[in-house]
C-alpha cells in the first residue's frame, strides 16, 4: 500500500499533520444518466453499466485501507459504495449522509435538456445569466449545493484528522470538493469541470484550507466503454 501523500514540496501548511485525505468518488452510471434525464435527488438505481463500473473500481481498490466510508443516501451512490466496500480492507460499514446528495433539481427531475429548454425558458435564461445563484424550479442553486455539501465534507474531515476516508457521492458534490481544495472555483467554471462516473478525486482538507491531489481519475474504466460525464449541474453540457 502506498504511503500517505504529503503536501507538495515548498507549500507551507500549518496543519500538515492534521489534514484529512478524502477520496471522493462519483457514483456509477444510473438508468437516467444512460438516457440523459436530469435526476437530482430522485432515487434512481444504477444501470447495468453502472454496476460494472463500480465493480471495476472495487477491483482497483481491493485491499486498500480507509478509516471510514461515507455515502450519499441516494441508492445510485450507496449501491456503488456497497460494491466497492466489500473489497476494501476490513469491509468497513457505509455511513450515509444526506448532505452528500446531488443538487436538488426540483421540477426538472425526469426531464431531458430539450424538455427543460422548451418548458422553462425563463429559468434557462436566468441560469445562463447567473449560473451560481439561480435555483432550479422548486430546487437548489449551485450556491445552495456548495453550502450544504461543504458542511458535510468539513464535518467528515473534522472526525478523521490525519486519516484517509472514501466518500461516494455525485458530480455536483465532487465539484464542491474541488472548490474546498482550491479555495474556491470561479462561479462560471463549475459546470465545465467534467466528472466521470466512478472517477476518483482526491483532496487533503484541514481547518484552514485544502490541497487538490488528483481529479477525475477513471483509469479503472479503460477496458469498459467511455465513462459517462453527464450530470445535473448545467444546460450548456449534456444533463
Amino acid at each position: 500500500m502506498s504511503a500517505r501523500p504529503q503536501p507538495p514540496t515548498g507549500l507551507s501548511h500549518p496543519e500538515a499533520q492534521a489534514l484529512t485525505e478524502l477520496w471522493v468518488v462519483r457514483h456509477g452510471e444510473s438508468t437516467w444518466n444512460a438516457v440523459g434525464r436530469y435526476q437530482g435527488q430522485t432515487d434512481v438505481p444504477l444501470s447495468e453499466v453502472g454496476v460494472l463500473q463500480a465493480s471495476s473500481l472495487a477491483e482497483r481498490l481491493t485491499g486498500r485501507h480507509f478509516a471510514a466510508v461515507y455515502s450519499s443516501d441516494l441508492k445510485r451512490a450507496s449501491h456503488t459504495a456497497e460494491i466497492v466496500t466489500e473489497r476494501l480492507e476490513g469491509a468497513p460499514a457505509v455511513q450515509l449522509d444526506t448532505g452528500l446528495r446531488e443538487i436538488d433539481v426540483g421540477e426538472l427531475g425526469g426531464l431531458n435538456r430539450s424538455d427543460i429548454r422548451s418548458t422553462y425558458p425563463e429559468f434557462v435564461a436566468a441560469l445562463e445569466a447567473d449560473p451560481w445563484l439561480t435555483r432550479r424550479p422548486g430546487g437548489e442553486s449551485m450556491a445552495d449545493l456548495q453550502e450544504r455539501s461543504s458542511k458535510a465534507f468539513k464535518h467528515i474531515a473534522a472526525r478523521h484528522r490525519g486519516e484517509s476516508v472514501i466518500v461516494f457521492t455525485h458530480g455536483g458534490v465532487v465539484r464542491v470538493a474541488v472548490g474546498l481544495a482550491l479555495g474556491g472555483v470561479p462561479q462560471n467554471a463549475w459546470a465545465r469541470l467534467s466528472v466521470a462516473n466512478t472517477s476518483i478525486t482526491r483532496i487533503l482538507l484541514g481547518q484552514s484550507g485544502g490541497i487538490l491531489l488528483g481529479f477525475n481519475d477513471a483509469a479503472h474504466l479503460e477496458d469498459l466503454e467511455a465513462a459517462g460525464e453527464a450530470d445535473d449541474l448545467g444546460l450548456g453540457a449534456t444533463p
